[in-house]
């Protein structure tokens, strides 16, 4: 399961909010912390390893990009944090024990047009 550190994070939210790409430098720039671009091009490596970023060359710089949309993340991380259940049924129950009545409408439509609506 891809986990992510709080600037990892921070600047997954950044790409995931500008769908064209950024520069390791517009980034470092639009985070509240200002790390330095050095360290911004360290954590992109890291991201591009897991999979999460790409990266393309514009003139002398690289324009980084989200591989997939912030949805499409949350999603495989639910997924692969069901996976790693002991007891999926005892996991699922918690887990719907837990959400509100939107998310709940929200996961029972998801279902619906998956299976088709029960019966």
């Amino acid at each position: 399961m891809v986990r992510l550190g709080n600037l990892e994070r921070s600047i997954m939210e950044a790409l995931w909010s500008r769908p064209e790409g950024m520069f390791a430098q517009d980034i470092a720039q639009g985070l509240p912390s200002q790390p330095a671009v050095t360290t911004v091009l360290t954590v992109l490596v890291r991201l591009s390893h897991k999979g999460l970023v790409s990266r393309e060359r514009v003139g002398r710089a690289h324009l980084y990009k989200a591989t997939e949309g912030r949805d499409a993340f949350v999603a495989e991380v639910m997924r692969a944090a069901l996976e790693e259940a002991g007891d999926l049924e005892a996991t699922a129950q918690h887990f719907v024990g837990t959400v509100t009545p939107e998310m709940a409408e929200a996961l029972r439509e998801a279902l619906n047009v998956r299976n088709g609506p029960v019966a």
